[in-house]
């Protein structure tokens, strides 16, 4: 079976799973050509027992549209878990997991797939995106952020900090990234 690189990224109110809230979730599923499969998106109501990061809180009051757009019709973590396992269920592949950092990305969507839902599609099938740039540039993992990339592996899209829309910009750039890089057998 193929590999469907999920682009996925999370907005929320804290650094830490469990002990804060994952606020909004947005993937989009590519094909290695860069297909856009499809996406899903979701803004989750907060974790009864979460208490918001006070310097999370501070970044996002300067960030009122991001904001309002992740508390627009909230639902049950539950819920929206229980939805998202079904449409990576329905992907016509293995999904990989991609973030830009995977490191903060991956663990809040793992502990939410896990805890609501009792299983996690991805396993540990996780790619971070500067990690590859790291790899492709040749250079140290500090000098090959966004800024050190070469402009061709961009698309214009915004980066907004609304997480479909972040997720989509991610999922662009690991594309092209991956164009000139992978070979399939």
């Amino acid at each position: 079976m193929r590999e469907i690189y999920v682009s996925t990224d999370v907005e929320t109110d804290g650094p830490l799973f469990g002990r804060h809230s994952m606020l909004s979730i947005g993937s989009a599923a590519y094909t290695a050509d860069k297909e856009l499969l499809g996406t899903f998106s979701a803004n989750l109501e907060t974790l009864p027992s979460a208490i918001p990061d006070p310097k999370t809180t501070a970044w996002w009051q300067t960030q009122p549209e991001a904001w309002a757009a992740c508390r627009e019709n909230t639902e049950a973590p539950e819920s929206a878990m229980r939805r998202y396992l079904a449409w990576l269920k329905a992907l016509p592949g293995n999904p990989v997991f991609v973030a830009y950092p995977a490191a903060f990305d991956f663990p809040f969507v793992h502990w939410y797939l896990s805890e609501f839902t009792g299983e996690n599609p991805f396993g540990y099938s996780v790619i971070d995106i500067k990690t590859y740039a790291m790899a492709l540039l040749r250079r140290p993992y500090r000098a090959s952020g966004k800024q050190s990339m070469p402009a061709e592996w961009f698309d214009p899209a915004p980066h907004t900090h609304v997480a479909l829309d972040d997720a989509i910009e991610q999922g662009r750039l690991f594309c092209n990234m991956l164009r000139g890089n992978l070979v399939e057998d």
